[in-house]
């Protein structure tokens, strides 16, 4: 068994080149009153594929356990390449029709979000390894 310390710059020197300056994006998603769950609806099936399609690779997604952020929070991990890539790929996003589309119908009633938090974040040296 490796030591620790062993492991994890082992882990570094195998890696790719380009994942030294991946970073990641955690994402909170202030929904408005009574439309966390049509929030989530248009994650589950419309933004998680569409991200895809944009090289906007989804780590994972969260709902809090306790209010009061239980009935109008998500929180997710986006990871990119690069902090450069991940305002292109935001761009490229933003600017898609069927995302478009997809909003405009979702927000027919009223707009989903009231606000997102958006913080970069990079791995330390000592974190374990992310799938």
């Amino acid at each position: 068994m490796l030591p620790a310390s062993l492991w994890a710059a082992s882990r570094r020197e195998g890696a790719d080149v380009g994942a030294s300056t991946a970073v990641y994006e955690l994402r909170v998603y202030h929904a408005a009153p009574g439309k966390l769950a049509d929030l989530l609806a248009r994650f589950r099936e419309h933004t998680v594929k569409i991200f895809d399609r944009h090289g906007m690779k989804s780590i994972a997604y969260w709902t809090p356990l306790d209010e009061p952020d239980k009935s109008n929070t998500l929180i997710y991990i986006l990871e990119h390449p690069s902090r450069e890539i991940a305002a292109a790929n935001w761009k490229s996003f933003q600017d898609d029709p069927e995302w478009k589309s997809v909003r405009d119908k979702s927000e027919a009633n009223g707009k989903l979000v009231e606000k997102v938090d958006s913080t970069f974040m990079s791995l330390t040296d000592f974190s374990p390894g992310l799938p």
